[in-house]
């Protein structure tokens, strides 16, 4: 198919209007995971009015959305649920209300990540109006709980649903970049048990937060000692919880446990993982237990998908076929070399690729330093790209397959 790059992009600059006041309406509805049901719906709405063949929402509560009816499937996907807002004194605009001028939009989700969801909504109008259909099925998602799990939503959708895509774009947020690979990273729990006693005789009982006291040490020298990979950096340990127990504050305390979130580079096992915990000697001391979080928090339709709290690194080569068309795609659009890169964050590459091999490689809208952080924004211009270069893809995959 000869593509009329100009035309695409012109196309794409038309819509920024539309695109802008669709993530304006996401971001104003309020759609943490597992409470993204009126979102998805907006977002159902959306897709029907731009001309989508087909839309539908599964059980799991993901939406769906299909142009053309081609032999190759090509899946481009979004998370659509957002973290909460944080403390909002660090907010210089409502997070729901947002802000918007000829620049930015600002607003919870902005980057992370539902301007990938609008741009890649009216990619599929681009499709339509300058007939880009080909022997291709596109399929769009919006996908659920991925703030929670990350790649729970794939794993169903790949499980139950039984949809295989040739390969799936991810639009979480890489400042319009390609990037092909993240850390995978794992959530782990270390508990001490003790005995309690009066706080006025200490002696008498056994404290689990002193046993735990050594093991966090330990642990932050561990993390200056974890694997380095060329491409994905080195793994990456944090502590990011405590708990204890204790009979009152006039006592000691008979039971403590933290999280950690390890980060896991290329080559890292999560056995590995837990063993390098389990061999620190003040775990040993201490008989500490080191286990892995499980996941089972029920979807906003009520389902119950549950999985180990494990995401697997994945990395995509820059010879594969879906590389290749991205930078084709990205050189036809904007006459210059992309930049090839990783997300330092989790992307729901981790079920797509990390467990089930699918290739997968991302583009998106977007600052990764936006996740999360208050007064999050993204920026317009990044939404026309991102949405010009969405539309090319599905083609650009189909002649660089021809092409070898």
């Amino acid at each position: 198919m000869n593509l009329d790059f100009k035309k695409i992009l012109e196309k794409a600059e038309e819509y920024k209007p539309a695109m802008s006041k669709f993530l304006r309406d996401m971001i104003a509805i309020p759609s943490e995971s597992c409470d993204e049901e009126k979102v998805v719906l907006r977002i159902k709405e959306e897709m029907e009015a731009v001309g989508f063949d087909r839309v539908e929402i599964d059980p799991m509560g993901n939406v769906l959305g299909y142009i053309g009816k081609g032999e190759k499937l090509i899946a481009m996907d979004a998370h659509i649920d957002t973290v909460g807002v944080g403390n909002m004194d660090n907010w210089d605009y409502d997070p729901y209300e947002g802000y918007e001028d000829d620049e930015i939009i600002v607003g919870r989700g902005a980057s992370d990540q539902e301007g990938g969801m609008a741009s890649m909504v009216y990619a599929g109008k681009i499709i339509k109006d300058l007939g880009l259909e080909d022997d291709y099925t596109l399929l769009v998602t919006g996908t659920v709980q991925e703030e929670d799990c990350d790649g729970l939503c794939w794993q169903y959708i790949v499980e139950e649903s039984k949809i295989r895509p040739d390969f799936v774009v991810s639009t979480e947020p890489t400042s319009c970049r390609i990037y092909r690979g993240q850390r995978g990273r794992m959530e782990i729990k270390v508990e001490t048990a003790g005995i309690s006693c009066h706080g006025s005789a200490p002696e008498r009982g056994d404290n689990a937060i002193f046993k735990m006291g050594s093991i966090l040490n330990e642990l932050q020298e561990l993390a200056k000692r974890l694997k380095i990979d060329e491409f994905l950096g080195q793994g990456s340990l944090t502590v990011s919880e405590i708990f204890f127990s204790s009979p009152s504050r006039c006592a000691v305390a008979d039971g403590c446990s933290i999280s950690v979130d390890r980060r896991l580079t290329w080559g890292e096992t999560w056995e590995g993982a837990l063993e390098e915990i389990r061999a620190l000697p003040s775990v040993k001391a201490a008989d500490a237990k080191v286990s892995m979080y499980d996941y089972s928090r029920p979807a906003y339709t009520g389902l119950v998908y549950p999985t180990e709290a494990y995401f697997p690194a994945w990395v995509l080569e820059e010879d594969h076929v879906a590389c290749k068309s991205l930078v084709a795609a990205y050189k036809g659009l904007f006459e210059k070399e992309p930049l090839v890169d990783k997300w330092t964050f989790s992307t729901n590459g981790v079920a797509i690729m990390g467990r089930y091999g699918i290739p997968c490689i991302g583009f998106g809208p977007g600052h990764e330093d936006q996740a999360h952080a208050p007064n999050e924004k993204t920026w317009k211009s990044e939404l026309v790209e991102a949405a010009a270069m969405y539309a090319v893809i599905p083609a650009m995959y189909l002649d660089t397959l021809k092409k070898g």
